[in-house]
């Protein structure tokens, strides 16, 4: 098993290309399995996720071609509706075949999923809402078993209402949609980018989708999809995370091949956490400058679904809060169990005090380097930005967490003046 190998102190500098977006990506991979024509996506990045996606998609019966960062998937083959549980456990993503193969093959069974252990994610809204389609669903033996009762082996359009905003909940039942007889019609949708983005893509593959990225979807079914080629959106996720290793080493940097416009919460704290940021845009690229100062200025967020804070962004900013000047106060509302990262940030030498969903925070001059543990992914970026400034060297174990969401972090660090390496723990 791997871990990173950190000696912090150095400033940040230089220019660095962010990777397609890991969250767009996975149900895009997925929107293959509604057409017999090939899908090809480009901006695809290399992470173990997608890896698995592939895998999955593979034993279904798809073909996949893959060259560097782009992907042809061809599910004209498609004859395995089944997600096995040795695919599934260690990504929740993989859900996100449930509608695809309902709509597609009439039939689906899908293992419950695992992913990080950042608390419950419950799939009864995708359940709910094929229900409200037509289907029979159940869960046996830790799978999710559905089918369809229609006579002609199709889902059925439906007005739909989330008890919750679900991002994979959206984007299933939007898929799963794509084909059904009639107008399907989504309220309380999720509005994050990577919804709009799998919209784009289902729309350029022949779907009838209109209201993507507000909290109403409406999909007119259609007949069949059509092949099509898409770019994958860049990660938001990536470049916020970017953005704050640059921000508590007091750095320079310019991030390439993505934009301010998917960022505007974290954009907005970490400028009244004292940062120049400035958007850029030229003819075929766009990119984002960061000036950072030599100490933040504490900043206080609470999570919330988008266009407010992403819980994504919240250990990174735990991160940079922990050598900022001032106290800061974080409320977690999306999950329950997602300050694990807290205690590792402790070890640091991090001032952090929680009291169940909200954590205070009163920023030190230093952290001190020392071993930690990766608990989920969004924390191993957490503890990758706190080992950037601490004295001496840290070492993150159990880095897998953050193999599945970062395409080749340590290289891209390095380009920028860190010292950090991979090592076999």
């Amino acid at each position: 098993m791997d871990k990173l190998v950190i000696t912090g102190g150095a400033r940040l500098s230089g220019e660095v290309a962010i990777s397609g977006a890991k969250n767009a990506a996975l149900p895009i991979l997925c929107a293959s399995l509604l057409s017999t024509e090939p899908l090809t996506l480009t901006n695809v990045p290399g992470l173990n996720d997608i890896g698995t996606m592939l895998k999955l998609l593979a034993q279904m019966g798809v073909k996949i071609e893959r060259e560097g960062n782009r992907v042809t998937l061809d599910a004209s083959g498609l004859n395995n509706p089944l997600a096995p549980y040795e695919l599934v456990k260690t990504m929740r993503a993989s859900i996100l075949v449930l509608g695809p193969l309902l709509a597609r093959c009439s039939e689906a069974k899908v293992s419950l999923p695992g992913g990080c252990a950042i608390g419950a994610r419950p799939v009864d809204q995708h359940i709910k809402g094929l229900l409200a389609m037509g289907a029979e669903v159940g869960v046996e033996h830790g799978y999710v078993v559905a089918k369809t009762t229609a006579g002609n082996g199709k889902l059925k359009g439906a007005h739909l209402f989330t008890d919750m905003v679900t991002v994979t909940g959206t984007e299933n039942l939007m898929m799963a949609a794509c084909l059904a007889d009639g107008e399907t019609i989504i309220e309380n949708a999720a509005r994050e980018p990577e919804v709009v983005d799998l919209a784009q893509c289902l729309v350029s593959m022949g779907a009838q989708i209109s209201g993507a990225g507000t909290d109403v979807i409406r999909i007119r079914g259609v007949e069949r999809l059509h092949g099509a080629t898409h770019r994958i959106m860049p990660d938001r996720i990536e470049t916020g995370t970017f953005l704050c290793a640059a921000a508590a080493t007091g750095g320079e940097i310019r991030l390439t091949g993505t934009s301010t416009g998917y960022l505007d919460a974290v954009v907005d704290k970490l400028m009244d956490a004292g940062c120049e940021i400035v958007g850029e845009k030229t003819p075929g690229r766009e990119s984002i400058h960061i000036i950072a100062p030599a100490r933040l200025k504490a900043v206080s967020i609470r999570t919330a679904p988008y266009p407010a804070f992403p819980t994504d962004m919240q250990a990174q900013f735990m991160a940079i809060n922990a050598v900022a000047d001032g106290t800061a106060i974080i409320r977690e509302t999306i999950f329950e169990n997602r300050f694990m990262h807290a205690v590792e940030l402790q070890r640091l030498g991090a001032d952090i005090q929680i009291d169940g969903n909200t954590a205070v925070m009163k920023g030190v001059e230093k952290l001190q380097g020392a071993t930690v543990m990766a608990t989920d992914l969004r924390a191993s970026a957490s503890l990758v930005i706190a080992g950037l400034v601490a004295e001496g060297e840290t070492h993150i174990e159990r880095i897998y967490h953050l193999d599945r969401g970062y395409d080749h972090i340590e290289a891209k660090l390095t380009a920028l003046g860190a010292a950090i390496r991979r090592e076999k723990a």
